[in-house]
């Protein structure tokens, strides 16, 4: 192999093992924590927090997803009755059975 094709390898697998571990990083915010003093800080940004927002302008750290509110079952439900409605295409009915163009 040639000296240029050694450092291109050794550089992609330098790029290679940085983009890991930055997804490893921000899959775990412990290991995160562990690495930046600051990490739980709002305004914090590094290749993690930009990594795990998706956003290059506003690299804010993921929002936390809350437990749903529970809903009270209702106590009492209405009694439905059945209420008749006339169609409003009975009268059209006259022009079902027309003359024909041609008699």
């Amino acid at each position: 192999m040639k000296s240029s094709t050694k450092t291109r390898a050794f550089v992609a697998f330098l790029a290679s093992a940085a983009f890991v571990w930055t997804l490893a990083l921000s899959a775990s915010p412990q290991l995160h924590g562990r690495v930046h003093n600051d990490a739980d800080r709002p305004g914090h940004s590094c290749a993690v927090t930009l990594i795990a927002s998706g956003s290059f302008d506003h690299s804010v750290p993921p929002s936390l997803v809350s437990e749903p509110i529970p809903v009270l079952p209702f106590s009492q439900r209405p009694i439905l009755s059945p209420q008749w409605v006339e169609s409003l295409f009975l009268s059209a009915r006259v022009f079902e059975h027309a003359p024909p163009a041609h008699s």
